[in-house]
C-alpha cells in the first residue's frame, strides 16, 4: 500500500492556519484588547493626542522627554494655549490638559489706575492665567450669558487661578450683584491712584483719540466762577472711589476685596505685588527680580525675559506726557475730592495719602 507522508510545507501551513483561527477567535471574545502594548504604541498614541487637540505638532525635545516629566510637558502646552486670546470649545480635561474655569479673581478697577500693569505682572506667575483682552462680561454682554464668559477664559490645571480684569466693572452698579451670582466666593483687586491724578490721565487718553475735545477745566467744571464740580463726567465720576464700592460692600465682605496702591504700583512693584500674590494664595514668585525702572516711560518695566531680545514694557499709550492744567483747578478737584478720599480710607482701613 503506499503511503503519502505530509511534506514540511504542508505542516507550516497547518500550523500557521491554527494559530490564526485561534487568534481570531479570541479576538473576537474580547481578549484581545487586554494584551499589554508595547511602550512606544502608548508614547504614539499620546504624541498624536497632542498633535490633535493642541493644533501644534509637539517639539522633538518635548516628546524626548516625555517618560522623565509628563507632568512639565502638560504645564508647557497648556501655557501655549491659555495665553493664547482665541476662543476653544469648553471640552473635557482628559482631551485638551486643563479645564476653562470662571474666574476665581477679577481685576475691577479702575481705570488709568495702573490695572494693566498689574495684569501684566500677574502673568509672569506659572500659576496664573489670565484672559488677555477685556471680557467686559458683567457691564456689556451679560446678556450672552454665563457659558459664553466661561469659553473666554483660558485653560488651567489643578493648583493655578483664572483671572481676568475689566475696570469698568468698579463703577457699573449692577457688577456686584451679578458677579456675587456667579460666585459669592471671587476675590476681587481694585487698584487704585490719587483721583485728581487719574482724572488728569483719563482725560489725556482721551484727548489722544479726539484732538478736539475741550479743555479739561471745561470739562471739570459746570460752573467756573463757582468752581462747582460736574460729577456727571466719568473722568470725575470714577474718582468718587467711596461711593462706588458702598455699592460692591452689599454683596461682597470687605475681606474679599484687595486694594492695590497705584503709585506703590509704580514706586516698589515688588512690594506691592508681593501683597496681591498673598491675597491670591500664590507663592510669591514674582519679585524685585523681575522689574527695572524705565527712566523714559517713569514707570517699571519686565526684565528682559529668557529667550527674548528686549525687555517687556507697557505700550505707547501708557506713561503719555499730560497736557498742563491750572494749578487752581487741580487745588479746586482736589477740595472736592478730599471728604470722599477720607471715607474711602476709613472704609478700606488704609491711608493712601492723597491729602
Amino acid at each position: 500500500m503506499l503511503q503519502i507522508c505530509p511534506s514540511s510545507s504542508n505542516l507550516s501551513v497547518i500550523f500557521t492556519m491554527i494559530i490564526l483561527f485561534t487568534y481570531l477567535f479570541y479576538c473576537l471574545n474580547g481578549y484581545c484588547d487586554s494584551l499589554p502594548r508595547p511602550v512606544y504604541d502608548q508614547q504614539s498614541q499620546f504624541q498624536s493626542k497632542i498633535i490633535l487637540n493642541d493644533g501644534h505638532e509637539a517639539s522633538a525635545q518635548q516628546l524626548g522627554e516625555y517618560n522623565a516629566s509628563q507632568v512639565s510637558i502638560v504645564r508647557e502646552q497648556l501655557s501655549d494655549l491659555s495665553n493664547s486670546d482665541a476662543p476653544s470649545n469648553n471640552i473635557s480635561i482628559a482631551n485638551n490638559f486643563g479645564s476653562k474655569k470662571f474666574p476665581q479673581a477679577i481685576i475691577i478697577g479702575v481705570k488709568k489706575g495702573g490695572t494693566r500693569a498689574l495684569l501684566e505682572f500677574l502673568r509672569i506667575h506659572p500659576d496664573v492665567r489670565a484672559v488677555g483682552s477685556e471680557p467686559h462680561f458683567f457691564d456689556r454682554f451679560y446678556d450672552k450669558g454665563l457659558e459664553w464668559y466661561r469659553n473666554l477664559m483660558p485653560r488651567t490645571l489643578e493648583g493655578q487661578i483664572t483671572m481676568e480684569k475689566t475696570p469698568s466693572y468698579f463703577i457699573t452698579k449692577e457688577a456686584p450683584r451679578r458677579v456675587f451670582s456667579m460666585s459669592r466666593h471671587t476675590k476681587l483687586i481694585v487698584v487704585v491712584r490719587d483721583p485728581v491724578t487719574r482724572a488728569v490721565s483719563d482725560y489725556t487718553q482721551t484727548l489722544s483719540k479726539s484732538p478736539g475735545l475741550p479743555s479739561f477745566q471745561n470739562l471739570a467744571f459746570r460752573n467756573a466762577t463757582t468752581g462747582l464740580i460736574d460729577t456727571s463726567w466719568s473722568a470725575v465720576r470714577i474718582g468718587i472711589y467711596a461711593k462706588h464700592l458702598e455699592n460692591w460692600l452689599r454683596f461682597f465682605p470687605l475681606s474679599r476685596l484687595l486694594f492695590v496702591s497705584g503709585e506703590r504700583l509704580v514706586t516698589d512693584p515688588a512690594g506691592e505685588m508681593g501683597r496681591v500674590q498673598d491675597f491670591l494664595g500664590l507663592k510669591r514668585v514674582v519679585t524685585d527680580k523681575h522689574f527695572y525702572f524705565n527712566q523714559t516711560k517713569g514707570f517699571p518695566c519686565l526684565k528682559k525675559p529668557e529667550g527674548s531680545s528686549r525687555p517687556r514694557c507697557l505700550g505707547k499709550s501708557k506713561g503719555r506726557p499730560h497736557p498742563q492744567i491750572p494749578s487752581e483747578v487741580l487745588l479746586r478737584l482736589r477740595d472736592f475730592y478730599r471728604p470722599f478720599n477720607l471715607k474711602f480710607y476709613q472704609m478700606t482701613g488704609h491711608n493712601f495719602g492723597w491729602d
